[in-house]
């Protein structure tokens, strides 16, 4: 019985400090919307970015996963999740100036940027538009060119309608979640819209000095090969144990995995990314 009762006082003492651990949601203004974000964890500042329809819960473990050693910054985009839209397409350039606009807002000089599909592609452009802001940069399941997404869905964008995406389930998810309830369709247009936006940055990319860890399914929706491209634009795939250090940027390939199973694997993801982040590299024989 004592037990019990000690306990139960030592749970309820420790009650506040377990809820300062988890989450904490704002709002700022940013660019004429009223963007949401949370914080969560302590240490160097790390902002993560969703990919297109997702949101902040849709992102998964990985988010507190990181929050172990990361002070986390997990955004939602323009007309995601909390976010409210405004009367603006959704272009990359556009996505990058709002979270360069949000890491002004709340006082942020440079951080660390882990990006997912279409947030990987923002903090791509992040990193090329405001290079002074991007410390490291985690891109998974992007691309620098719309050249190399799969032929399989490059060959789907022109059949792409508003329609079709109407009864998939994060349009419930946007729901429950949106500021505007009923603005699932003007979403839906808009990133459509976006697919067709021309993107060619291979000279951006080759230019950047900023260390990138690439990660991509072996089944996503831009090719082994444009991966590949990518890396070797940034400085990789060239021969290590030959006295020459290992270039900053890296490159992790996940087996058996589609688009929408990167994210579905955070144990795997931050056994990725956690090393990359604290520069740690593997040893080899000769040193």
């Amino acid at each position: 019985m004592f037990r019990a009762i000690l306990l139960t006082a030592t749970l309820a003492a420790m009650g506040p400090a377990l809820a300062d651990d988890g989450p904490t949601g704002d709002r700022v203004a940013v660019n004429g919307m009223q963007m949401y974000y949370e914080v969560s964890g302590a240490g160097d500042p790390l902002i993560v970015l969703h990919g297109a329809y997702m949101n902040i819960p849709s992102m998964g473990e990985i988010i507190p996963m990181l929050a172990q050693t990361h002070r986390v910054y997990a955004l939602e985009f323009q007309g995601h999740g909390r976010t409210t839209d405004i009367d603006r397409p959704i272009t990359y350039p556009g996505l990058a100036d709002d979270v360069a606009a949000f890491m002004d807002a709340v006082g942020i000089e440079k951080a660390d940027v882990f990006g997912y599909s279409m947030g990987a592609a923002a903090a791509l452009r992040l990193a090329i538009d405001y290079p002074g802001k991007v410390d490291q940069l985690v891109a998974a399941s992007v691309a620098y060119d719309s050249e190399g997404w799969q032929p399989a869905f490059r060959a789907f964008i022109p059949q792409m309608t508003v329609e079709m995406f109407l009864d998939m389930p994060f349009a419930a998810e946007y729901r429950e979640l949106a500021a505007d309830p009923e603005g699932f369709p003007a979403l839906v247009e808009k990133l459509i819209a976006l697919e067709h936006e021309p993107m060619a940055w291979g000279e951006a990319v080759e230019a950047l000095e900023t260390p990138v860890l690439l990660i991509t399914g072996d089944a996503d929706v831009a090719t082994l090969e444009h991966t590949v491209s990518m890396f070797r634009l940034l400085g990789g795939g060239g021969m290590g144990d030959m006295g020459q250090p290992l270039p900053a940027s890296r490159l992790a390939v996940m087996p058996a995995t589609s688009h929408t199973a990167v994210i579905s694997q955070p144990a795997l993801l931050h056994g990725f990314i956690e090393p990359f982040l604290q520069g740690e590299t593997p040893s080899g024989f000769f040193e």
